[in-house]
C-alpha cells in the first residue's frame, strides 16, 4: 500500500471529491485505485471562514510498483508502514512468580493487558474502587463535599484520565506504533472508530468508564487479577532485588517483578520508596489556575463563520508566553465545550481539573493556564516538590472557604489587583462551589507575576481571552509527577532491580496515550526480563 500525506480538500466537499484527488495526485486512471482508507483527518484553520481539511490516506493501487518509481523523490507518496503490533516473549510454561502491576490508570493498564496477552497472568493492584463506584464516590464530592482519600479523582479504576477529556494524542516519538495499539485496543473495548484517524481524539469520561470495565473483562479472561482497595503499602527489597510487595492490610505476594504504574499523586507512595533506598530525584513541572470562557467565543475567535460546523467541533487552543522574568506560561489540558472538577486526593486540600464529556457541549471551554516550576524554586530533598505543591493546595483550601470550595476571581480583578465580589457573564463550572476573593496569595508571587503578564499577550491571539469576566479557578498543581523515579537501559530502576517505574507518576509520561504507550513498553520489558533472568 501506499500512504499519501497532505491532500487538502475544502470543509465541505463532497465525498467523491478525496477519490478524485486521489486520482489526480497519482495521475492514474479510475479504474486502478483499488481502495482507499482514511488514516489520519486533521484542519488547517489559519484562514478562518476558509478552513481545509487535511487528509492522510492508505491507497491500494494497480499501479503501485510504477508509482513508487515515478514519485521517489515525492515526499507526499510512501509506502504505508507497517504499524502491526507484535509481542515479544510468550510466557513460559509454571511461571513460578506473578508479575504484579501497581495501578489501573491507562499505564497500569495496558501494561496488565500486554502482559496478559503474552501469557504471564499478571496481578494488578489498586488501592481505589472499581470504576462505576469509584464515580459514585467523585461525585459525592462534586456534590455534596463528601471526600473519600481512596476513592476520588486521582485514585480508583482507570486513573486520573478517566476524569477528564479522555485526550488520545500526544507528541512523543513513537518509531514502534506502540500508540496504534493503544488506540484500536480502545476501539476493541468500546471507543468510537474515529479515533483511529482524526487527529486530535477524544473519548470522554462516560465512555471511558465502560471502556476500562471491558479491558478489565479481557485482562481476567486471560488469566490476569485485577484487585480493588489493595493499597501497596511496603515493597520488600533484598540486596538491591525486589522480593515481594506487602499490602496495607498485612498481606504479602511474592514476586520479582514489579510495575510502578502508581501515577502522579500517589504521594505516600512515593515516600515510602524514598525510605526504602529507591533513587529518586526532583523535576520540574507546572503550577497555575484553570480559566473558563464561554466556548462561542473560542469558536467564533477559531473558526470565524465556520463555527459550529460538525467536522469541527467545538474549537480548542495552545497557548504560550515568554515572560521578562524567564519563566514560561502555557495553557495546558485544554478542554473544549467541559467543566472544571475538584481532583483533590488529600483531605483539606484543594486542586482543580478539567473534564470534557465526547459532545464537548458545555457551555465553557477550559483550561489550565501554568508556569513552569523547577526544584531550585523548592529545594530540599527529591520528595521538596511534593511538599511544595501541597502548600499551595491547603492555601487554595483556605481561601475557597475551608469547605473543598475553590478561590476564584474575574480577570478583570486579578489583572487589576482587587477582589472579585461577584460574576459576571460567565458563569463557573466547578463544583462544589467557587468562593470570589483575591488569588494573588493563592500561588507563589513569580507565578502570578507571570500569569498577569501572559494574559494579555493571549488576548492578542485569542480576542477576549482577557476578557474582564473570565474566570479563574485555583489551583493547579497536578500537571505532572513533581519526581522522577530514574530507570535503565532495561526500563528498571536505576538501584533496584525488578522494579520497574512507568508512566506520569515515574516521570516517563504526559496524559492518557503517552502513558498507556509507555505500559507497553514496560510490559515488554518485564516480559523479556522473565524470559531471560
Amino acid at each position: 500500500m501506499l500512504r499519501l500525506t497532505e491532500l487538502k480538500l475544502p470543509l465541505d466537499h463532497q465525498p467523491d471529491q478525496l477519490k478524485t484527488a486521489i486520482i489526480e495526485k497519482l495521475v492514474i486512471k479510475p479504474s486502478e485505485l483499488l481502495k482507499y482508507t482514511i488514516f489520519k483527518r486533521s484542519y488547517d484553520a489559519r484562514k478562518r471562514g476558509a478552513i481545509m481539511l487535511i487528509y492522510s490516506v492508505d491507497v491500494e493501487t494497480t499501479k503501485e510498483a510504477e508509482i513508487k518509481q515515478r514519485l521517489a523523490k515525492d515526499p507526499q507518496v510512501r509506502p504505508t508502514p507497517d504499524m502491526a503490533y507484535r509481542f515479544v516473549a510468550k510466557a513460559p510454561d509454571g511461571l513460578a512468580k506473578q508479575p504484579v502491576v501497581i495501578g489501573t490508570g491507562p499505564c497500569g493498564l495496558f501494561a496488565g493487558l500486554v502482559l496478559a496477552q503474552m501469557g504471564f497472568r499478571p496481578i494488578i493492584l489498586e488501592r481505589g474502587k472499581a470504576v462505576r463506584e469509584r464515580t459514585v464516590d467523585t461525585f459525592g464530592l462534586w456534590r455534596k463535599r463528601d471526600f473519600n482519600p481512596e476513592s476520588n479523582v486521582q485514585f480508583g479504576e482507570g486513573g486520573a484520565g478517566t476524569f477528564s477529556d479522555g485526550k488520545l494524542y500526544s507528541q512523543i516519538k513513537d518509531p514502534g506504533y506502540r500508540g496504534r495499539k493503544v488506540l484500536t485496543e480502545f476501539v476493541k473495548a468500546g471507543a468510537p472508530l474515529e479515533i483511529l484517524y482524526v487527529n486530535k481524539p477524544h473519548i470522554g469520561t462516560f465512555r471511558l468508564v465502560s471502556m476500562v470495565e471491558s479491558m478489565r473483562a479481557e485482562i481476567e479472561a486471560l488469566g490476569g487479577q485485577i484487585r480493588f482497595q489493595s493499597r501497596v503499602e511496603d515493597v520488600e527489597i533484598d540486596n538491591g532485588q525486589v522480593k515481594g510487595v506487602v499490602l496495607a492490610g498485612g498481606e504479602r505476594i511474592d514476586t520479582e517483578h514489579v510495575v510502578l504504574a502508581v501515577g502522579h499523586s500517589a504521594r505516600d507512595t512515593f515516600g515510602m520508596l524514598y525510605r526504602r533506598g529507591v533513587y529518586i530525584e526532583a523535576k520540574p513541572f507546572s503550577i497555575g489556575f484553570r480559566i473558563e470562557h464561554p466556548q462561542s467565543m473560542i469558536d467564533q475567535c477559531r473558526f470565524g463563520s465556520q463555527a459550529g460546523h460538525p467536522l469541527l467541533g467545538a474549537a480548542d487552543y495552545k497557548l504560550v508566553h515568554h515572560c521578562r522574568n524567564g519563566r514560561a506560561v502555557y495553557s495546558f489540558c485544554m478542554c473544549p465545550g467541559g467543566t472544571v472538577v475538584a481532583a483533590t486526593s488529600e483531605p483539606g486540600h484543594v486542586v482543580t481539573n478539567g473534564m470534557s464529556q465526547y459532545s464537548r457541549n458545555e457551555r465553557n471551554a477550559n483550561s489550565a493556564i501554568v508556569v513552569d516550576v523547577a526544584p531550585a524554586d523548592f529545594p530540599g530533598t527529591p520528595l521538596a516538590g511534593i511538599e511544595f505543591q501541597r502548600r499551595w493546595e491547603r492555601k487554595a483550601f483556605e481561601l475557597g472557604g475551608g469547605n473543598y470550595d475553590a478561590p476564584g476571581q474575574l480577570v478583570g480583578d486579578f489583572l487589576a489587583g482587587r477582589p472579585s465580589t461577584r460574576l459576571g457573564s460567565v458563569l463557573p463550572s466547578y463544583t462544589p462551589g467557587l468562593h470570589l476573593c483575591d488569588l494573588a496569595s493563592a500561588l507563589p508571587d513569580f507565578v502570578i507575576e507571570a500569569i498577569k503578564e501572559a494574559l494579555p499577550a493571549f488576548d492578542k491571539q485569542i480576542k477576549g481571552f482577557a476578557m474582564h469576566d473570565a474566570v479563574l479557578t485555583g489551583v493547579e498543581t497536578r500537571t505532572s509527577s513533581p519526581i522522577r523515579i530514574k530507570r535503565d537501559e532495561c526500563l528498571q530502576s536505576l538501584n533496584t532491580q525488578g522494579l520497574f517505574p512507568a508512566g506520569e507518576g515515574a516521570g516517563y509520561a504526559g496524559g492518557i496515550l503517552s502513558a498507556a504507550v509507555d505500559g507497553i513498553k514496560v510490559a515488554e520489558a518485564v516480559a523479556l526480563a522473565i524470559v531471560n533472568p
